[in-house]
């Protein structure tokens, strides 16, 4: 069982609002930080996701956010796209899956491949 996750970044200031503003929807939140190298991601007081700062290292992972909505990946997707994401993958279902399988996928500032799914 994995307890958390850290992924790279290069500005962490541009990252950390782009995760800020992208993961309200999902009901993830800023739970802490670490000046301006570190911060983790969670709910419930418990960070699983976390960022830090380290220069000239890119991860490029793809990490998956369970959605609590199809409203919450529309708006996870929206979000991102408006604040300096990309789109890789439209919010939709994906039969390829399964038949539940509904996502949207961004990559972030770093180019990591973010998604969130409700299935």
């Amino acid at each position: 069982m994995i307890d958390h996750i850290t992924v790279s970044v290069t500005d962490f200031d541009r990252s950390r609002t782009f995760y800020d503003l992208i993961l309200a929807p999902l009901g993830i939140e800023r739970l802490y930080a670490d000046g301006d190298m570190a911060a983790g991601y969670g709910n419930d007081g418990k960070a699983f996701f976390w960022i830090a700062k380290i220069p000239n290292c890119a991860t490029q992972v793809h990490i998956v956010f369970t959605a609590p909505s199809h409203e919450a990946i529309i708006a996870f997707h929206r979000i991102a796209l408006g604040s300096g994401g990309a789109d890789n993958g439209a919010p939709g279902f994906r039969p390829h899956y399964n038949d539940r399988y509904y996502a949207a996928f961004i990559l972030d500032p770093d180019g990591n491949n973010i998604e969130a799914v409700i299935q």
